[in-house]
């Protein structure tokens, strides 16, 4: 290429201008020519720059092509992963459902045998409760039939050992049996047993032993009438003695006196029906008073303590009218009454209220 450059121009001036060189402040007007080529030379740098912007332009767009080529494989590199991620968490999701539909029917047939052993369970605790409460229900009416069986024995007997035994045998069943709800009824039983033991006594045995020696004493008591041996071992009716040393006018005075002593007697009667007792009413008398005393031992084996004492007065009463006070038997005797008054005072009937309302109350199933 041969085109002439900006500095040949320069160098190479025409002849006509080295022959007139003007000088530039002497022209300020330049020649068409000249501008032609400061226009020439102006458009060149111009294009050379539009070239280099140009250039510059491509190179650079170049550079952003192949950057944003890379940046599409990139993304396209990126977009084949999250298809392929995609498809594997879609697999994946897909498998998850299937688990989860799986474990929800597993978890639903876990519920429903779940809920049958729930089931089965509450009618077992059912069953075992209503077997339970059948069996504390025989052992309360067991024990209670024993202790009031035992009751009646004690009050006919007057012995608390069958109850006590009773009881005891019940306390053993209900701790052996470990159930809380017969606690109080064990607690009541326990409190009865401990307030009979310390009120069990020899009373009625005592009583009917002074009663026994009573009823054989009986026959030996002496009457008001009799005009037998008195305390003093002497007949008080009896003439004096006569002594061998005495004059014969006192002999005499003392046979006589004797004589109308045994004709005659004076004296004091405070109960004319027991001095004009007959003697074969005596025999009679006796036995009624046995047959009183009998009566009373009978009560006092029933336990019927009112009609023994009204026994035992009325033997006391017989025993004040018809027989002879002054005699040691007859006092005696007046002494064993006020002690088996006193010993039938102080016996009480046989009690268990604590047992029998616990009773009541376990029978009751509160």
């Amino acid at each position: 290429m041969s085109a002439a450059s900006p500095s040949d121009d320069f160098s190479s001036p025409s002849p006509t201008a080295a022959t007139a060189p003007v000088p530039a402040t002497l022209a300020p007007h330049q020649t068409p020519a000249a501008q032609a080529a400061g226009a020439l030379i102006l458009s060149r740098i111009a294009f050379g720059l539009v070239a280099l912007v140009a250039l510059a332009a491509l190179l650079m767009a170049i550079a952003l092509w192949q950057k944003v080529g890379g940046m599409k494989e990139q993304l396209a590199r990126q977009s084949a992963d999250a298809i392929a991620q995609s498809m594997e968490a879609r697999t994946l999701a897909r498998q998850a459902s299937d688990t989860v539909r799986e474990a929800s029917a597993r978890v639903a047939l876990v519920e429903t045998r779940v809920a049958e052993v729930a089931l089965q369970r509450s009618q077992l605790e059912e069953l075992i409760q209503s077997l339970s409460r059948s069996r504390d229900e025989n052992l309360v009416v067991d024990i209670e039939s024993a202790v009031r069986l035992a009751l009646q024995q004690a009050q006919v007997t007057g012995s608390v050992e069958p109850l006590l035994a009773a009881l005891k045998a019940g306390d053993v069943r209900i701790a052996r049996a470990a159930q809380p709800r017969l606690t109080p009824l064990q607690r009541s039983m326990q409190r009865d047993a401990d307030r009979l033991r310390s009120t069990a006594s020899t009373d009625s045995a005592e009583a009917l032993q002074k009663l026994d020696e009573l009823m054989r004493g009986v026959d030996d008591l002496p009457t008001l009438n009799a005009v037998a041996v008195r305390g003093t071992g002497t007949n008080a009716w009896q003439p004096e003695p006569i002594p061998a040393d005495a004059p014969w006018w006192r002999r005499v005075l003392l046979t006589v006196r004797g004589e109308a002593r045994s004709l005659v007697r004076v004296g004091r009667i405070q109960s004319p029906e027991a001095i004009l007792l007959a003697p074969e009413q005596s025999y009679f008398l006796r036995e009624n008073l046995k047959l009183k005393l009998l009566n009373a031992r009978l009560s006092l084996l029933s336990r019927q303590m009112e009609a023994t004492r009204g026994e035992l007065s009325q033997v006391t009463a017989s025993l004040n009218r018809y027989f002879d006070p002054a005699s040691r038997r007859t006092q005696a005797a007046a002494t064993q009454l006020q002690q088996l008054q006193a010993l039938v005072k102080t016996s009480e009937p046989v009690r268990i209220d604590d047992t029998l309302a616990a009773l009541a109350t376990a029978a009751a199933g509160r």
